[in-house]
């Protein structure tokens, strides 16, 4: 009577509760996963989850990974996004050293696609259990030895220990790419990347609507300490971010100190959101968003001119510029921004130190991480292309002095948070009320 009992709640289990069928987090050759199987890989902790789903309303099926735990089911990665199968036939399996997805008649709609390597040992997919869902021989657990990983083909989310960036051995880039839609997991209109085109390597969230490339918000160049242009980043003591650059990467990541949080970095249409959970609510609270106000765009302040939310208009000369066009300018159209009232003399020139600003676009930047910081004003006094100057103090992990040759643009001021931007005037121009003047020594007048 006992054993009938346990046998009868174990086969409603299973024909209830289809996906505890398959409760481990390895494929390998001799398993498959199907739609019609209801079966799930669990990753370790059971955080994250992999599976097929079909969104709300729509007859198309993804594979994809969502976090497990969370009531309001969050997706992290989509395999085939942009590929869907059609109806529900579909299978998931190991294919030598492959994972492949195949849908009606067999057909591949999505695959590692693995060229490199022979079956040393038997090759397995994992789902670790920070959600990188990846592809290894059985007896080499080294992350350096996988074949593959999910993490290097991120969609729209990146998770902690997940990286953004390039990765300079493969020469892949890593960004993230919106959904269509809120049920829709194809490619939407906006990337958030790492551009280091421009100078010093910034996050850059671009609108690609129409092929075209809109710059709508950027992070300002990393310093060695923080992102000057994102200060809503700063201050977790639950969070710890991670900048690499070397001859093997440029990434940026985050990790968790405190492993009960979730948090995730997610780029929608229009904005890039940081989003936490703390177990057992019921909702992702939204930390912040980007972009928040009207100082974000790129470009809405011309050269030699700053965004500062607090005045009005928004869009402010730096002391010692005037508007370029001052018909323009009185109807509140800052996009042609401002020029010198004096014209530098190279040897009787000042500094003008602008406080919490967002550092310009780097495109003509060079950083110079040998000389001291005391040095750095010295150094662009005697380049006379030399328009402006910051630092980051090596000291402090910063990355040195970083100056500027060409025009100043994108910039602009925050009430706290980002850096001291000192911008080269004439004497004759340096206005005291709107700054601090500095002797040769960088003393404070």
């Amino acid at each position: 009577s006992y054993t009938f009992s346990f046998l009868l709640v174990f086969l409603v289990l299973i024909l209830f509760h289809p996906a505890l069928s398959i409760y481990v987090n390895t494929m390998s050759s001799s398993e498959s996963l199907t739609i019609s199987s209801n079966r799930t890989v669990v990753s370790p902790g059971g955080v994250f989850e992999l599976g097929f789903f079909t969104p709300l309303g729509r007859s198309r099926w993804y594979l994809g990974i969502w976090y497990k735990e969370v009531p309001r089911k969050t997706y992290a990665w989509v395999a085939n996004r942009d590929n869907p199968l059609s109806n529900s036939i579909g299978t998931l399996k190991v294919s030598g050293n492959n994972l492949v997805l195949q849908g009606q008649s067999n057909n591949t709609v999505w695959s590692t696609n693995i060229t490199r390597g022979n079956a040393r040992s038997p090759v397995i997919a994992e789902l670790l259990p920070n959600g990188n869902f990846v592809m290894r021989y059985s007896n080499n657990k080294d992350p350096s030895g996988f074949l593959w990983q999910s993490f290097d083909f991120p969609t729209d989310t990146l998770l902690p220990e997940m990286k953004l960036g390039y990765d300079l051995k493969t020469g892949r880039n890593r960004f993230l790419t919106s959904w269509k839609g809120s049920d829709d997991p194809s490619s939407g209109n906006f990337v958030y990347k790492l551009d280091i085109r421009r100078g010093l390597p910034e996050f850059i969230l671009i609108n690609t609507f129409l092929n075209q490339r809109v710059e709508t918000q950027r992070s300002g160049p990393w310093n060695g300490i923080e992102f000057s242009g994102i200060p809503e980043v700063q201050g977790l003591n639950y969070m710890v971010y991670n900048y690499t650059e070397n001859s093997e990467e440029i990434a940026y990541s985050f990790q968790m100190t405190n492993q009960s949080i979730y948090s995730r970095l997610t780029v929608s249409e229009f904005t890039l959101d940081r989003f936490t959970w703390i177990p057992p609510s019921w909702g992702w609270s939204l930390f912040w968003t980007l972009p928040t106000d009207v100082c974000d765009p790129l470009y809405l302040c011309g050269s030699y001119s700053y965004c500062d939310l607090i005045t009005s208009p928004n869009c402010n000369c730096i002391s010692g510029f005037v508007p370029k066009n001052p018909q323009q300018w009185d109807l509140r159209d800052g996009t042609q921004g401002c020029v010198r009232r004096t014209r530098l003399s190279c040897s009787e020139d000042e500094f003008l130190r602008l406080n919490n600003m967002n550092l310009p676009d780097t495109k003509t930047a060079t950083v110079d991480r040998t000389i001291d910081v005391k040095k750095c004003e010295e150094r662009c006094l005697s380049d006379c292309n030399c328009t402006s100057f910051a630092i980051a103090d090596v000291r402090n992990g910063g990355l040195g002095c970083v100056f500027w040759t060409g025009e100043l643009v994108a910039i602009r001021k925050f009430a706290v948070g980002g850096q001291d931007l000192y911008v080269r005037l004439n004497a004759a121009d340096l206005d005291i009320s709107s700054g601090e003047k500095r002797d040769r020594t960088g003393k404070i007048i």
